[in-house]
Parts: structure tokens; C-alpha cells; sequence
């Protein structure tokens, strides 16, 4: 960055202006309040939890957490969608960042149990061996960023080979849920082999991994790329930071079902994670042309 920034030129230094200094004036010690009162919270939580007044714990703080994520959201979308001061197409292309956000959410609620109920079902229910080769179970982590430096190249030439046809970004994200779902469809009858005490081999993990890795190839990239160009410009950095409380919120509710894998039989925890994410994925595909139309031109 120090050596390359000069070709940066004046990016960034300066926030869009509205145009009204007053106005600018106006945002920017709204935006320190909100900085402030959030501190607020935050320090006085943190007196009643050390003075014992409130007992704060792991699951109560993950829960407050997840929930705040949740409220931040619907807050941020109900500014950009009803009552900030933007024109009609800013207001429209935010309600398509709302479904794309709801979609990336839902997609890494499941790809995120790789690290909870996936690593759970390696070490408990799957046979570590190929040809003989012992591993252990954690060796499965590095399935998916093999996977994802394999075919990143692939993709990225898939879709420029498509030319006009290639798929527009819902339409992407409505795969990436599909694979998702897939993912643990395909664990299903590997699962019941487990609930009956036995084990499977390291293949049906393995394919797991290659699915939900197509879904995330076809959703993550798109995400950003999405909200760069949706993105009112004046908020285009602020919406870059919202868009990342969608893997905050996905991986809230991983571990909200990841918290069921002991007290739920595993083969309908992976089929209602199966039947959630393809049902979503089926949702999108039925809102892509209204969506696409949402967006005003942007692909």
C-alpha cells in the first residue's frame, strides 16, 4: 500500500458529500452519537457482569449478540428502504441488497457448520482411513480451501465463457443455497449408518465439502462485487461493513443448530438443514426477475 497508494489518487480520502454541508454536518454527529451511545452500552454491561449484578455468560452473550445483529439489520434496511433521504432507484437497488443479505445468510447458517456439526460428525462418526492411511479428523478442515483454490480458476472461467448468459448475481445465490442444501442431503443415509452406531467413510464428507464449496463459489464473490455496484454512493463503504453482519448472522445460527447435534437425531438435523436451504434456494429462484428488476440495471 505505501509503495502503490499514489495511484489511488483522491479514492477514499473524503466521504460523498449529499451536497448540504448542513446535512453532511448533521450525519456525521449522528453517526458519533450512535458511536458513543453504543460504548455506552457496552462499558456499562461490562461494570453490572464484573460487579455480579447481571450474570453474563457464554450462551446469554452469543444470544444478545446474534439477536443485536438481527436488529441492527432490520434497522439499517428499514433507513434505506423507507425513510433515508434517497431517490426511488437507491431505495429499490437497497431492497435487493435485502435479499441477496437474507440469502447469504441462510447459505452460510449451513456452509459454516463445517467448523461445528461436520467437524462432530468426522471425529464421531467417520472412518479417518484411505487405503489403510490413518488421519486424524481436524485433516478435513483443509478439504474446503483446497477445493476453493482448485476451482476458483474454473469458475471464474465459466462465467466469463458464458458470456450474456451467464447467471445474474440472484441467480448465482440461488445455486449457492441449491448446493448448500445438497451438501447435506447427501448426508442423510450416511447419518443413519451413525444414529445406528456405525461409521462412514471419509468420501461422504469429502463430497460435502465439493458441494458446499460450488456454493460458495457461486455466492461469496458475487456479494461484495453485488454491493459495490447496489450500494447508495454516499453509502457504499458503511453498506461494504453491513454486508458482512450477513456471515456474522449465518454463523450465529450455525451455532444455534450446531447447539442441537447431542439432543437431535442426526439425520433429521441434516435434513432440516437440507430441506431449509434448498426451500430457500427454490424462494430465490422465484424472486430472481423481480429482483433483477429491483436492481435498475446493475448485473
Amino acid at each position: 500500500y505505501v509503495l502503490t497508494g499514489r495511484h489511488l489518487g483522491s479514492a477514499g480520502v473524503h466521504p460523498a458529500s449529499t451536497g448540504d454541508p448542513a446535512r453532511d454536518l448533521r450525519e456525521k454527529n449522528s453517526a458519533i452519537r450512535a458511536l458513543c451511545i453504543g460504548a455506552a452500552v457496552v462499558a456499562l454491561l461490562a461494570v453490572l457482569s464484573t460487579t455480579g449484578i447481571v450474570e453474563i455468560d457464554a450462551t446469554m452473550l452469543s444470544n444478545a449478540q446474534g439477536w443485536l445483529l438481527l436488529g441492527i439489520s432490520a434497522v439499517v434496511f428499514s433507513w434505506l428502504i423507507f425513510f433515508g433521504q434517497w431517490t426511488p432507484i437507491e431505495r429499490k437497488r437497497s431492497a435487493a441488497i435485502l435479499v441477496l443479505f437474507v440469502s447469504s445468510a441462510l447459505f452460510w447458517a449451513a456452509f459454516e457448520q463445517a467448523g461445528s456439526s461436520l467437524s462432530l460428525f468426522a471425529e464421531r462418526g467417520t472412518d479417518c482411513q484411505i487405503f489403510g492411511f490413518v488421519f486424524p479428523a481436524s485433516w478435513f478442515q483443509s478439504v474446503q480451501p483446497v477445493f476453493v483454490v482448485t476451482l476458483a480458476p474454473v469458475f471464474a472461467w465459466i462465467w466469463l465463457a458464458m458470456g450474456r448468459r451467464e447467471p445474474s448475481s440472484p441467480g448465482k445465490f440461488s445455486l449457492g443455497l441449491l448446493f448448500g442444501g445438497l451438501a447435506f442431503l447427501i448426508l442423510v443415509p450416511a447419518a443413519y449408518t451413525v444414529a445406528a452406531g456405525g461409521k462412514v467413510g471419509p468420501y461422504w464428507l469429502i463430497v460435502t465439502y465439493f458441494l458446499q464449496t460450488l456454493g460458495e463459489l457461486c455466492l461469496s464473490p458475487v456479494g461484495l462485487s453485488s454491493m459495490t455496484k447496489l450500494a447508495p454512493e454516499r453509502a457504499a463503504g458503511f453498506m461494504m461493513g453491513i454486508w458482512f453482519l450477513s456471515t456474522s448472522i449465518g454463523n450465529w445460527l450455525a451455532g444455534q443448530a450446531a447447539s442441537v447435534y447431542s439432543s437431535m437425531p442426526l439425520p433429521t438435523l441434516f435434513g432440516a438443514v437440507a430441506a431449509f436451504s434448498i426451500l430457500a434456494a427454490l424462494a430465490l429462484f422465484i424472486l430472481i426477475k423481480p429482483t433483477v428488476r429491483m436492481m435498475q440495471g446493475v448485473k
